[in-house]
């Protein structure tokens, strides 16, 4: 992948995003003014969305509250009726949300539980992204009454930087959360904007421009982003009038038994689909009859066991292989992985190669650190990723992270907030996939999308970026009612939009 680090994709970490507030600062804008300019985004933000009426602003005692200070100033200014609150002692305040205080000449209320009663809105600047503690005390009182009101009298929270109890590294709920109506943020989203269950708590999300300057990036080198076809659009294989289908790559599919061969058929379509000029499934005789009657421009081959599966994979043109979907769990899919991984072919494991592998998975990761393994993909969804790394804990975005490096593969951690991560730090998450998604066989096609992808050239890391995207966009692009069958075939679409623009 190119370095993207000045890419609007960039998702900073709140130790990154105080990396660019410090050397916007050393570089000689005062900390005060890029403060001014966050509140006065945030009361822009408020004052196109809502009438004039009574606010509470809900101020804590770091930055996040300082910036609450002129947001609440300036909507005062004007015209709107501004109610300020306090967690903590005004005197405690320190550096530039202390001078943010003292530019608000009303006064300032200790805050209570009961807080926002009577609001229009309320605007959340209790604790910013960096937040590292559980929130309790009159701060979780407040935001769980606030919460406990039947969802038709709520009272709209507007909230600075994260909605307050939300971890801005990890997007998971530290103790009582708000659920904003809208965020309001800084600079770069952080990757609990993206993050479950941070995204569902964000509500609309604006980005606001206060000052600092995209090439503070190259500084701070970020290693997450948030998917989109900027990230991999280079590599993304693009028609060729002198191509033809072996220089599009020769993808395989190894099918389970014959009762379970429909999971490898929606990995070839979407393989097909995809992009890749042949596509071959590899199907057991008893179930080769039962595959033939499904199959048309997908090719069928026999095999039986591993050895016959190295003798496929000698002919280097099929040079990415999938094994996984509907393979059965046991001995016979491990030495079917293990002979794939020896033959140099591009690998995706998904489903039951993983599971395969639950009790020695460090068998599978020296075969795919092995000097003959090819790039490999590995694609569990949360119930396989524990089986396969039980000893990895913490938030989905260190787990991915950890498992990549472990595994020395690609990690695709599925999911509606699916995490792709490489050995060496980069992450991608994405954020277009939609519940249509959330149906039996859909994570077979997205193996076979990664597969179609790896069998046309493109890097591991780019593949599975962009087949997760392309997944979200097919499933979004059919919307309710949508079947596994039926994202192979949005894929066309989805394709002549993303063709003339990379970007």
């Amino acid at each position: 992948m190119s370095n993207f680090s000045d890419a609007p994709h960039a998702l900073l970490t709140t130790d990154e995003m105080s990396r660019a507030d410090r050397i916007t600062i050393e570089r000689g804008i005062p900390g005060i003014v890029l403060m001014e300019n966050a509140g006065r985004a945030v009361a822009e933000a408020v004052a196109a969305r809502y009438p004039r009426g009574p606010v509470d602003v809900f101020c804590g005692p770091g930055n996040n509250g300082g910036d609450g200070f002129i947001a609440a100033r300036l909507l005062r200014d004007w015209g709107w009726s501004v109610t300020v609150h306090l967690l903590g002692e005004r005197e405690a305040l320190r550096g530039d949300a202390a001078e943010a205080a003292q530019r608000w000449s009303g006064p300032v209320h200790a805050l209570t539980a009961e807080a926002g009663e009577g609001a229009l809105f309320v605007i959340d600047a209790l604790f910013g992204a960096g937040l590292s503690r559980d929130v309790n005390g009159i701060a979780g009182e407040l935001i769980r009454r606030l919460a406990e009101r039947p969802r038709e009298k709520r009272i709209p929270v507007v909230s600075i930087d994260v909605p307050s109890g939300v971890s801005g590294d990890t997007g998971e709920v530290r103790g009582q959360a708000f659920e904003a109506a809208l965020t309001v943020t800084f600079f770069r989203k952080k990757p609990g904007h993206v993050l479950l269950p941070g995204r569902l708590l964000c509500g609309e999300l604006v980005v606001a421009d206060i000052g600092i300057d995209d090439d503070v990036l190259s500084e701070i080198a970020p290693t997450i982003f948030e998917n989109a076809p900027a990230l991999w659009g280079a590599a993304f294989p693009r028609p060729r009038l002198d191509a033809h289908k072996y220089t599009r790559g020769h993808a395989l599919v190894v099918s389970g038994g014959p009762s379970h061969t429909g999971a490898a058929r929606l990995a070839a379509r979407g393989a097909a689909r995809a992009g890749a000029g042949l596509v071959t499934v590899a199907s057991p005789p008893n179930a080769l009859q039962v595959n033939a009657a499904h199959l048309t421009s997908i090719m069928l081959t026999p095999f039986s066991g591993a050895d016959a599966l190295t003798a496929i994979l000698e002919d280097k043109r099929r040079n990415a292989c999938l094994i996984g979907p509907g393979a059965g769990v046991g001995q016979a899919t491990r030495e079917n992985v293990l002979a794939a991984l020896l033959s140099g072919a591009a690998m995706v494991l998904d489903a039951d190669a993983l599971t395969s592998f639950s009790e020695i998975p460090r068998d599978l990761f020296v075969a795919i650190k092995g000097y003959f393994a090819g790039a490999t993909v590995l694609t569990p969804h949360e119930g396989e990723f524990k089986r396969l790394f039980p000893a990895l804990g913490g938030s989905k975005l260190a787990r991915a992270r950890a498992a990549a490096e472990e595994a020395g593969a690609i990690l695709v951690l599925k999911g509606a907030d699916t995490v792709i991560a490489a050995p060496e730090g980069r992450v991608i998450i994405n954020s277009n996939a939609g519940p249509e998604l959330a149906t039996a066989g859909s994570g077979d096609v997205l193996a076979g999308i990664i597969l179609g992808l790896l069998a046309q050239g493109v890097p591991a890391f780019e593949a599975a970026a962009a087949a997760v995207w392309l997944h979200g966009e097919a499933g979004k692009s059919f919307g309710v009612g949508l079947i596994a069958e039926d994202l192979p075939e949005m894929l066309p679409g989805v394709l002549r939009e993303l063709a003339p623009n990379p970007g």
